[in-house]
């Protein structure tokens, strides 16, 4: 059942030293709800991230999108122009896949201490890069279903490391992948 009644705020958790930006969207109604992270793609957390985060919440989740560029671009978001894409790959080959897991753990971390989440494991759906990093965080314990859209790169490389795919045995959830063709 959905509910179209949702609260939202930009909020931030700590990770070690470093303060993570996000945006957390939520049911306005009392109670427990399970809980989603929302991966970015490189244009950072922009209104098209705002909005699917939206859309999840009215589902009935709480979601939240962290700042995946914290560390390279704190309060980074932008468009989808030539211009954009560059500087969002700049970004984008900057992080490291150890950062990304230890952020996104502290995504769940701070999830766990809302007494609006149920405490059953995490959903995690990200897109283009933000599906590439989905597949990483899709091998951390904590979550228990991922979608990945467009992960580009998953079988090639990793931030920082060995192919993302050379992963797979660590996913212990359900994943969902979804590739385009005709994506350029």
């Amino acid at each position: 059942m959905t509910n179209p009644e949702i609260r939202t705020a930009n909020i931030t958790f700590p990770n070690g030293d470093l303060q993570i930006a996000a945006y957390l969207a939520q049911p306005a109604t009392a109670g427990q709800f399970p809980a989603v992270i929302v991966i970015q793609e490189i244009f950072g957390v922009n209104s098209h991230i705002r909005e699917v985060t939206d859309r999840i919440a009215k589902e009935g989740y709480v979601a939240i999108a962290p700042a995946i560029y914290q560390r390279q671009a704190p309060g980074f978001e932008t468009g989808y122009t030539p211009e954009a894409i560059k500087i969002g790959k700049e970004y984008k080959e900057q992080t490291t896949a150890s950062q990304l897991l230890s952020d996104i753990q502290a995504a769940i971390d701070y999830l766990k201490t809302l007494p609006s989440v149920k405490q059953q494991g995490f959903g995690c759906i990200g897109f283009c890069f933000g599906g590439h990093v989905a597949y990483l965080a899709a091998t951390l314990p904590g979550i228990k279903a991922t979608a990945s859209f467009y992960g580009a790169g998953i079988a090639t490389d990793t931030p920082g490391g060995a192919p993302t795919i050379d992963r797979t045995a660590d996913i212990k959830g359900t994943l969902y992948a979804f590739f385009g063709t005709q994506d350029p």
